[in-house]
C-alpha cells in the first residue's frame, strides 16, 4: 500500500488507522495540517473497493480541508476520517463508539463533523467518547443549511461572472447528486426560478426533486452532458475528467462534491474550453464556517452572513483568474497557500470552539 510515495500525499502530519475486531470498525483518519489550529473534517462512511481506494481518499479530502479552512479565514487546520463500510448496513452505534474512541486518543488534534454516510445523530451518539464530534441539530430537527446556501451563493457569482446574470430566473442548472446538500440546493434554485435537471442513485431523492421542484429526471453517468447553463456536482468527487470535460455543455461548473477534478490539471482544462470553474473547496466551505461557529449563543443567521462572503472570495478569484490567466483553482491554492505561509505553528488546541477569525480575509 502506498502512503509516503502515493500521489496523493502531500506532506501529511499523520495518518492513523482504526481497527477494532468487536464492532467491525475498519478506518482512517488523516491530518494534512494544523499549522492555522486542530485539523477538522468530516467522518465518511463508505464501501471503498480496497483499503489503497479508502487511503487515497481520505488523504485527498484531509488536505482539501486544510485549503478550505485557510481560504475561508478560519483558525483550523485540515482533517478527514473515512470508516470502510456500507453505512445502510454496516454502521452501529457500537463501530461509531469505536471510531468517537480513536479520535479521541488524538486529544483534538483531529476534530470530526458529518460527512457522506454519517448524520448528526451519529454525532451525538460519537460524541458520548469524544468530546471532538461537531454537529447539532436545529430546533425543528433539521440542521443549518449553510453547505447548500454557500454553493447557491457561489453558484450565483459564477453566473454573474461568465453570463452577465444577475438573476438566476429561467437559467437550467444540472445538479448531480439530491441528497442533503444537493436537495436544499435544488430548493433554492428553484425559488430563484432556475429550472432544474437532476440525478441521483437514490430513485427516491430524484423523484422528491421532480415533484417538488419540477426537476427532469436523468441518469447519473449522462447529466453532464445535459445542455444546461450549470453543472453542480454535489455527489462524490472526482467527476471532472479528460472524458466528462470534453463532454459539458454548460460554460459554468459549480457545485458541492469535493474533490471534483480528477487531477489539479483538470482545472486547466476546463479553462481552456472556456468553463468557468468555482473551486470545490472555496464555493463548499459553508459547512466548515458553521461548525467552526459552534458556541452557546449560536445563531443561524450570523452564520449564513459569513457564509455569504463566499461571493466576495469567488469574485476575487474569477477576477484574478481573467488578469493573470491562471486556472481558478490555481489561483484558490496560491490563497491559501499565502495564509498557511503566513500562519504560526497550530498545536493541540480546541480552537474550533471559539471565536473564529473574520471570515474570507482580503489578499
Amino acid at each position: 500500500m502506498a502512503v509516503f510515495d502515493s500521489s496523493n500525499f502531500d506532506g501529511h502530519e499523520q495518518l492513523v488507522f482504526c481497527h477494532d475486531p468487536a464492532s467491525g470498525l475498519k478506518g482512517i483518519i488523516g491530518i494534512h495540517s494544523t499549522t492555522l489550529g486542530p485539523a477538522l473534517g468530516g467522518c465518511r462512511m463508505w464501501p471503498y473497493a480496497n483499503e489503497q481506494a479508502a487511503v487515497d481518499d481520505v488523504l485527498r479530502l484531509s488536505r482539501g480541508m486544510t485549503y478550505k479552512a485557510a481560504v475561508a479565514g478560519l483558525d483550523l487546520g485540515g482533517g478527514k476520517a473515512v470508516i470502510i463500510g456500507d453505512s445502510r448496513r454496516d454502521k452501529s452505534p457500537d463501530l461509531l463508539l469505536a471510531m468517537a474512541r480513536f479520535i479521541n486518543t488524538l486529544g483534538g488534534r483531529y476534530q470530526t463533523a458529518e460527512d457522506v454516510g454519517t448524520t448528526i445523530a451519529d454525532m451525538d451518539v460519537m460524541r458520548r467518547d469524544t468530546p471532538f464530534a461537531h454537529g447539532f441539530a436545529l430546533p425543528d430537527g433539521d440542521h443549518c443549511p449553510a453547505t447548500a446556501f454557500g454553493v447557491f451563493v457561489g453558484l450565483r457569482t459564477a453566473v454573474r461572472h461568465c453570463l452577465g446574470r444577475e438573476d438566476l430566473a429561467g437559467l437550467t442548472v444540472a445538479v448531480q447528486g439530491v441528497g442533503n446538500v444537493g436537495m436544499r440546493l435544488c430548493q433554492y434554485l428553484s425559488e430563484a426560478g432556475a429550472e432544474l435537471i437532476v440525478a441521483d442513485v437514490s430513485a427516491q431523492a430524484t423523484a422528491r426533486a421532480a415533484k417538488d421542484f419540477g426537476a427532469r429526471i436523468v441518469a447519473p453517468d449522462a447529466i453532464h452532458r445535459e445542455p444546461a447553463d450549470v453543472f453542480a456536482p454535489c455527489a462524490l468527487g472526482g467527476i471532472l475528467t479528460d472524458e466528462s470535460i470534453a463532454e459539458l455543455s454548460a460554460p459554468v461548473v459549480a457545485g458541492a462534491a469535493n474533490n471534483q477534478l480528477a487531477e489539479d490539471r483538470h482545472g486547466a482544462v476546463l479553462r481552456d474550453r472556456g468553463i468557468l470553474y468555482a473551486p470545490d473547496y472555496v464555493i463548499n466551505a459553508g459547512g466548515l464556517i458553521d461548525v467552526a461557529c459552534e458556541r452557546p449563543n449560536y445563531d443561524v443567521d450570523r452564520v449564513l452572513a459569513k457564509v455569504a462572503r463566499i461571493e466576495d472570495t469567488l469574485t476575487k478569484i474569477f477576477e484574478r483568474s481573467t488578469a493573470e490567466k491562471f486556472p481558478t483553482n490555481v489561483i484558490a491554492d496560491r490563497l491559501a497557500e499565502l495564509r498557511l505561509r503566513q500562519g504560526q505553528p497550530g498545536g493541540v488546541t480546541n480552537k474550533a470552539t471559539t471565536s473564529p477569525a473574520p471570515v474570507f480575509a482580503d489578499f
